[in-house]
């Protein structure tokens, strides 16, 4: 099998809200739109959603336990400290509550955290050890 994951789909309390988040608040563009259930973002390879969360608890036949820290964590990776900065600060203009600011990290690079409005983690991070391509694609070094 193949290394590879194509779509990140996050459950979202009221999607409308969410898409303004992503939209206006980090200035993203809407892919593929069904109206009322589901937003696509075409990300660099990938593919990240919003759905209802309600809607992706019925859908996946799960139970909610509500907002809380499963384990996983979704990181923006940018390109110099600047811009995680700026990332950290436009997240927080849309509302994300910033959870860890932004500073020098352990392993070399400089990172910080935040919440989106539905409570979902995010690690905003510059690694100078790893190339970002022209088109967005994260490159890990061989060796």
């Amino acid at each position: 099998m193949e290394q590879r994951l194509s779509l990140v789909t996050l459950g979202v309390g009221d999607l409308a809200r969410a898409r303004v988040f992503y939209e206006q608040g980090l200035g993203w563009s809407a892919t593929s739109v069904v109206e009322g259930q589901v937003v696509f973002y075409q990300m660099n390879g990938m593919i990240l959603g919003l759905f209802g969360r309600d809607d992706l608890v019925k859908d996946g036949n799960f139970t909610d336990t509500g907002a809380s820290f499963s384990g996983i964590t979704l990181a923006y990776n940018a390109r110099s400290e600047a811009e995680v900065d700026a990332v950290m600060a436009l997240a927080q203009k849309a509302g994300a509550v910033i959870r860890k600011p932004a500073e020098k990290v352990f392993w070399g690079g400089y990172s910080g955290y935040f919440l989106d409005l539905d409570g979902h983690p995010w690690e905003v991070a510059h690694n100078p050890f790893w190339e970002i391509t022209k088109d967005g694609r994260m490159v890990i070094p061989q060796g």
